[in-house]
């Protein structure tokens, strides 16, 4: 990080902690943004953990979640001899790398709790690298003919499955999902010309394959399903599908990006496609497919089609070198936390944990812990604090190069 960007940083802070004062609650948000950088490993009361794990993308993880290994235009105005201004525009300059470079400096963490439920439904997969291309072919680079673009780089796969009826379906989504979709991305029926295209095509048949392999192969009875919010992270792009109602953010600046819209009964563009279907929507604790189900679209679910589809919504942004963060989380965080609440926790938490880890010359477990974990166990403790009744299941991923915020030290 350059001396302009950390001055930066330290600015963006000082604005920010008041609002951040003003989002306490007797859930302990203004403990966790206040306390000293230290975190418990240990879990009290009704609130057990499942799984809890960081790391970078050379990294290895391996749990009961699954981990697997593998610029605007600008114009200039001109006098002209008769003393008349002449507007000239001229190209904007390309960036000499790609946003992310190689893609390689990416961390992240992530927990998964089972909270006040009785039974765990969640699941999450983390999979650097679950495909490796040069950024050109990934599709939408933003600095096409560098060096970076036409180097080999890893993509990474990120993904939350919140289960209901059971845990089976979101297990499966999470061991079985990230591998048909590189299956159909690597098909070459569309060009990669076309790119927003093949991976739009990539992310539906490949949901579509998921759950006909839930019938296939007797995964799980036909009442169980599960959400499936996915990022996929390559050098320039951020690319999320969404399939129910679990949600992505994305921090950049001060800004709190929604990535995804929660697929939910009322929506009135869904409302519409299930009474089109035959189907009723009936408010029973909410919104709810025949007064059961409190989402539209889902993976799994066949006693409920052709009301609830396993059809994703999936969009596309170009990385920002002021990006700080991408959070994925089931409704357990949702429900109870906005996304503006989420952000600026996020911002907050993300910069102060830089600096500390910068500053500290301390080799204790408590001082190892990555920001983007820290964050993670953050905001599940915000979560949990406010009474949040459900699974709560977060990945953090800190778009912040390792390499740039060491460059000070």
């Amino acid at each position: 990080m350059d001396i302009l960007e950390d001055e930066q940083l330290e600015r963006d802070d000082s604005v920010g902690v008041t609002d951040l004062e003003l989002l306490s609650t007797s859930s302990g948000l203004s403990s966790v943004l206040t306390a000293e950088d230290s975190r418990s490993t240990t879990s009290s009361g009704d609130i057990s953990m499942t799984s809890s794990n960081s790391g970078e993308i050379r990294a290895m993880l391996v749990s009961e979640t699954v981990v697997v290994p593998i610029i605007p235009d600008q114009a200039a105005a001109a006098a002209s001899n008769d003393g008349t201004a002449a507007a000239t525009l001229t190209a904007p300059a390309r960036p000499v790398k790609c946003v992310g470079r190689k893609n390689n400096g990416v961390s992240w963490g992530f927990t998964s709790v089972i909270g006040r439920r009785k039974e765990m439904e969640d699941a999450v997969a983390v999979v650097p690298g679950f495909i490796s291309r040069t950024c050109d072919h990934v599709g939408g680079c933003t600095a096409p003919g560098s060096t970076t673009s036409s180097e080999i780089s890893p993509v990474h796969f990120f993904g939350v499955y919140d289960g209901h009826g059971g845990s089976q379906v979101a297990k499966f989504c999470a061991e079985r999902l990230h591998e048909v979709i590189a299956e159909e991305w690597s098909r070459d029926t569309i060009g990669y010309n076309e790119w927003q295209r093949k991976w739009e095509t990539a992310f539906s048949t490949g949901l579509e394959r998921a759950d006909n392999e839930l019938l296939t192969e007797n995964v799980a009875p036909e009442m169980v399903g599960s959400t499936a919010v996915v990022a996929v992270l390559s050098g320039c792009q951020i690319i999320t599908s969404n399939c129910g109602d679990s949600r992505a953010v994305l921090c950049r600046g001060t800004q709190t990006i929604p990535l995804t819209v929660d697929q939910k009964p009322d929506r009135e563009d869904e409302l519409l496609r299930i009474e089109r279907e035959g189907g009723k929507v009936i408010n029973w604790n909410g919104a709810r497919v025949f007064g059961v189900l409190a989402m539209s679209r889902a993976i799994g679910d066949r006693y409920l089609r052709p009301w609830i589809i396993p059809v994703p919504e999936i969009k596309f942004m170009t990385r920002a070198e002021e990006d700080e963060c991408l959070i994925l989380a089931s409704d357990g965080l949702w429900d109870v936390m906005t996304n503006d609440e989420v952000g600026e926790v996020a911002r907050h938490l993300l910069r102060r944990r830089r600096r500390l880890m910068m500053s500290s010359s301390s080799s204790s477990s408590d001082d190892q812990i990555s920001p983007a974990q820290f964050v993670a166990d953050s905001l599940t403790e915000i979560a949990c604090g406010r009474n949040s009744s459900d699974n709560i299941s977060i990945i953090v991923v800190d778009l912040k190069s390792k390499r740039k915020r060491q460059l000070r030290q």
